[in-house]
């Protein structure tokens, strides 16, 4: 099909009110364009397991409205792709980015975000009595706009252990958030590498 000929079949679609996939889902330039997201090259390194990448989605996980410390602020954002990571073993990995309608209201999305995120243990341990939650404040980063770090152990009355980082970053009106999990504890949690997976996933973005 020549460019032209694929050009008019686009046009006559879109103004008979169809789509094809996300193309047509909006007049051309009026969408804003999808951000760069990490590789599996991107996360900590597993020590025996390889990280399987997948594909760069749109929309927020539904998972994600029943998570203590994200799902206050992240749902219901129309521009925004997320994109999943995972192991073999017990480690996986999550980026949610969204664009906002302009700087200030991403500084807005930022402030909540770490404002959740800090008081996430809190509510984790209101919802259920039977697992003690702690945070840590691993800093801030500059990078672009900025991103700050943050580590989360939650354990369970049965014995159940879990270690968290988050990261929230800035590129001008785009937010990005970095989720890591695996069983453990804050001394398993490899903050070093992650500030670098943090720092790659705000510089690509844009």
């Amino acid at each position: 099909m020549s460019k032209r000929i694929r050009t008019g079949a686009l046009t006559a679609l879109a103004a008979a009110g169809l789509t094809l996939g996300t193309v047509l889902a909006a007049p051309a330039g009026a969408a804003p364009r999808t951000p760069g997201f990490l590789a599996a090259r991107d996360l900590p390194p597993h020590p025996s397991s390889a990280w399987t990448a997948g594909r760069i989605t749109r929309g927020v996980p539904e998972t994600v409205a029943a998570d203590r410390c994200l799902g206050r602020a992240l749902p219901g954002h129309a521009a925004a792709w997320h994109r999943e990571f995972r192991t073999d073993l017990d480690t996986g990995a999550r980026q949610i980015t969204v664009v906002l309608k302009d700087t200030r209201a991403a500084k807005s999305l930022v402030s909540r975000l770490n404002r959740d995120i800090a008081s996430c243990p809190a509510r984790i341990e209101r919802a259920d009595p039977e697992t003690d939650a702690a945070r840590r404040d691993y800093g801030a980063l500059d990078v672009e706009e900025g991103a700050r770090v943050h580590g989360l152990h939650t354990e369970t009355s049965w014995g159940a252990s879990d270690i968290r980082l988050l990261s929230v970053g800035r590129d001008g009106r785009t937010v990005t958030v970095v989720d890591w999990a695996q069983l453990g504890d804050f001394g398993d949690a490899p903050v070093k590498a992650f500030k670098k997976t943090t720092t790659r996933a705000v510089d690509k973005l844009h």
